[in-house]
């Protein structure tokens, strides 16, 4: 099964020590201004969902979602999930270790894209 959004090693060893100081963590890349474009993190809850997200898969044992408008053009990558040092959206809950997450994409090849119906 093609998956839409994965994680480096390095993610998701940041997601777990989320995880174990919050609870269950989720994502949320809304395209947005300012930090939109980035995907931040929440504890699971913090941020109320609307029709017009999309759940695009979990990595680390948190669901990851898309606004609709993003997913439109992401849906032809795959989302590859990584962790750089600095700072990133201001309410994303790794900021205060000095890290952000980072999102890297892939272009699906024409298999992929058949198996997720895009084609």
């Amino acid at each position: 099964m093609v998956e839409r959004v994965i994680a480096t090693e390095e993610a998701l060893a940041l997601i777990e020590k989320l995880k174990e100081q919050h609870g269950p963590v989720m994502f949320h890349q809304s395209g947005g201004c300012c930090d939109g474009s980035s995907p931040m993190c929440y504890p699971e809850g913090d941020l109320i969902l609307g029709s017009q997200d999309v759940l695009m898969g979990e990595i680390g044992g948190a669901k990851f979602y898309m606004h609709k408008s993003q997913f439109e053009y992401w849906k032809h990558t795959q989302l590859i999930i990584d962790v750089v040092d600095g700072r990133g959206g201001m309410f994303s809950l790794e900021g205060v270790h000095g890290k952000r997450f980072l999102t890297r994409s892939r272009a699906f090849t024409k298999e992929e894209m058949l198996e997720l119906g895009l084609i």
